[in-house]
């Protein structure tokens, strides 16, 4: 399978989850809960799933007091510290892991993100992620589906207390790999995050309509756009 991909750029920016991931997440449902309430008593943090979530939701509003993004790891171990368990980096990892699997449906690449990445790889593209992301959730996501190895670097917005569509995030990575924004294209699924986001430092943008994505508004026009699907060449 090939990709009909404009290859006149150096520099390929992805978006993630809702670009090259499909993924669903729920994070309302009382079964999450009830099992993040029984891996905390487990641990010797006694919860019930009531007063699990509300302390999450009362540690994320103030985590986000702070900082535009948090850092997840940071509520999970609020949660411990309170009721007296000083929970060390490996159990704060096991955690985000363990909500994460207990809150994803299902979790898979579309059809055509391998042919993309490797269409780029192959013809010598930096190809670079910049997403709105929990790192802690995020990469061994990334692992289990075997793309880390497509990307020269990796940018995460719980890393940088930053998010799309914020110019300062698309700066960082922009400073730290010393691009061209002229040798750029940035490739997402949301008009606003992704491609106002991009736009706003000069780049140009390759919007792809998915599942994932919002409602699609003619009001915003990226350089690219598919509203299908990613076009394929088999």
């Amino acid at each position: 399978m090939k990709v009909a991909v404009d290859l006149k750029y150096k520099n390929y920016i992805f978006d993630l989850y809702g670009t090259l991931i499909d993924i669903h997440t729920e994070e309302g449902e009382w079964k999450l809960w009830r099992a993040l309430a029984k891996f905390y008593r487990a641990h010797g943090a006694f919860y019930f799933s009531f007063a699990i979530k509300r302390g999450y939701l009362k540690y994320v509003r103030e985590e986000l007091e702070k900082l535009e993004e948090i850092q997840v790891e940071k509520v999970f171990k609020k949660l411990f510290a309170v009721k007296g368990v000083e929970a060390d980096d490996s159990l704060i990892a096991e955690t985000c892991r363990f909500f994460r699997d207990t809150s994803t449906y299902h979790l898979r690449l579309y059809e055509w993100s391998l042919p993309v990445l490797q269409t780029l790889k192959e013809n010598g593209k930096k190809v670079y992620l910049l997403s709105n992301a929990q790192r802690s959730f995020t990469y061994h996501e990334m692992e289990k589906l075997d793309i880390v190895k497509y990307f020269d670097a990796i940018y995460i917005s719980s890393d940088c207390g930053v998010k799309k569509p914020n110019p300062k995030f698309f700066e960082i990575l922009i400073k730290k790999e010393d691009l061209d924004v002229n040798e750029c294209l940035f490739l997402g699924n949301d008009q606003t995050c992704d491609i106002l986001g991009a736009q706003s430092v000069g780049m140009d943008t390759w919007y792809v309509h998915t599942n994932c994505s919002p409602e699609y508004t003619k009001d915003i026009k990226a350089t690219y756009e598919f509203l299908d699907e990613f076009p394929l060449k088999r």
